[in-house]
């Protein structure tokens, strides 16, 4: 893409920052060209957002019915996904996917939970507990 190509839609996603993109100068060589993004990328960006919204809905209900963790409810509201949940642990998908079952969860230890917390950005004591959702959510 030539620099000059670089779209500049001013998306709400991107907050008014921009994000570099390479792009070819008029001498053909590519260097960092400022975007405030596409009107494309906002679009799937917003479809993502509303994925994982649908996905931590849907988890807070299994979570409610005592069918998984409150584990699996914080992992789609951090906007993670298995994979990457595992990839932030360190661990293998099918250890993370254990500790989605209410008995073997309740018994990790506080160093699991710890590192939980950590990789999702939320503390022990919310990780352990679901929210109280209100209308909106």
């Amino acid at each position: 893409m030539d620099a000059k190509n670089v779209p500049q839609d001013q998306i709400s996603t991107y907050a008014n920052h921009s994000k570099a993109i390479y792009a070819k100068n008029d001498n053909g060589e590519y260097t960092v060209v400022a975007s405030s993004g596409w009107d494309v990328e906002e679009e799937v960006t917003k479809q993502a957002l509303n994925e994982f919204q649908r996905l931590a809905l849907a988890a807070y209900q299994q979570v409610e019915k005592g069918e998984k963790s409150p584990l699996y409810y914080h992992m789609f509201a951090q906007r993670m996904d298995l994979m990457v949940l595992a990839q932030s642990m360190g661990w293998f998908q099918w250890r993370v996917k254990r500790h989605f079952i209410p008995r073997v969860f309740a018994k990790l230890s506080p160093a699991k939970l710890a590192q939980y917390s950590e990789a999702l950005g939320i503390s022990v004591q919310q990780l352990r507990t679901l929210p109280k959702l209100t209308q909106q959510e």
